[in-house]
C-alpha cells in the first residue's frame, strides 16, 4: 500500500505542478495577447482619426482650389473682354488722330481751321494716353493675379500631395495593424481553448490527487485511532490475564493446601 501511495503521490506532484506551470503560461500568453490587442486598436483608431481629419482638410483644399479656378475664370474673362474694348478704342483714338493729322496736313485751305484742329487733336491725344494708360494697369493687374493664382495653385498642389501621402500611409499602417489584430484575435482564441483545456484537466486532477490526499490522510487518521484502540483493548486483556493468572494460581495452592 505505502508503494502504491507513494507512486500516486509522485504522479500526483507531477502532473499537478506540470499543469499549473501550463496553466500559468498559457494565461501569460493571453494576458501578452490581450495587451498587444488593446494597443494596436488604440493605435489603428488614432491613425484613422488622423485620415479622417486629413481627408477633411483635403475636402477643404480641393474646394479652396476651385474657388480659386473659378474665381480665375472670371478675373480672365473680365480682363479678355475689358482689354480687348479697351485696346478697340485706342486703335480707334489713334486712327481718328491719323485721320485729322493727315486732313490737316495736306489741305492748306484747313489752315485757318488749325486751331479748332490742333484742340480737337490734343484732346484725342490725351483720351489715347488715359486708355493706354488704363490698358497697362489692367493688363499689371491681371499679370499680378496670374501671378497669385499660380503660386496659390503650386501651395495647394504641394500641400495636396504632402496631406494624400500621408493619408495613404496611416492608411496602409492601420490596415496593417487591423490585420495583425485579426490575427492575434485568432491565435488569443486558440490559446484561450488550449487555457479552457488546461483548466478542465486541472479540476479532473485535483479532484483526483487533492481528494486522495485528503482520503488518505483521513484513513490514516481512523488507523491510528484504531490502533490506539488495540492498544488499549489489549492492554486491558494483558491486565486480564494477568489477574486470572494470578487468581488461578491462588485457587491451585488452596486445593493443594486441603488435600
Amino acid at each position: 500500500m505505502r508503494g502504491k501511495h507513494a507512486t500516486e503521490k509522485a504522479f500526483c506532484d507531477k502532473e499537478m505542478a506540470e499543469t499549473e506551470a501550463k496553466k500559468a503560461d498559457k494565461e501569460a500568453d493571453i494576458e501578452k495577447m490581450s495587451t498587444s490587442i488593446d494597443s494596436m486598436t488604440a493605435k489603428s483608431a488614432k491613425l484613422k482619426e488622423q485620415i479622417a481629419e486629413l481627408e477633411k482638410q483635403l475636402a477643404a483644399l480641393a474646394s479652396t482650389q476651385a474657388e480659386a479656378n473659378k474665381l480665375r475664370a472670371e478675373e480672365k474673362g473680365a480682363f479678355d473682354t475689358n482689354s480687348a474694348e479697351m485696346e478697340k478704342g485706342i486703335n480707334g483714338v489713334q486712327l481718328a488722330l491719323k485721320t485729322l493729322n493727315d486732313y490737316y496736313a495736306k489741305d492748306a485751305a484747313h489752315s485757318s481751321a488749325g486751331g479748332a484742329g490742333a484742340g480737337i487733336i490734343g484732346l484725342l491725344e490725351v483720351v489715347e494716353s488715359d486708355f493706354s494708360k488704363g490698358l497697362a494697369e489692367m493688363q499689371a493687374a491681371e499679370q499680378s493675379a496670374v501671378s497669385e493664382y499660380k503660386k496659390l495653385t503650386a501651395a495647394n498642389e504641394i500641400e495636396k500631395a504632402t496631406k494624400s501621402q500621408d493619408a495613404k500611409y496611416k492608411t496602409k499602417e492601420a490596415k496593417g495593424l487591423d490585420k495583425s489584430t485579426a490575427e492575434t484575435n485568432g491565435d488569443r482564441s486558440t490559446v484561450q481553448q488550449e487555457l479552457d483545456a488546461v483548466n478542465e484537466y486541472y479540476t479532473g486532477i485535483k479532484g483526483r490527487c487533492i481528494a486522495k490526499a485528503e482520503t488518505y490522510a483521513e484513513r490514516t487518521r481512523r488507523r491510528s485511532e484504531e490502533i490506539a484502540g488495540l492498544k488499549e483493548a489489549l492492554s486491558i486483556l494483558e491486565g486480564e490475564a494477568v489477574l486470572l493468572q494470578k487468581t488461578s494460581k491462588h485457587m491451585l495452592r488452596g486445593v493443594q493446601h486441603h488435600a
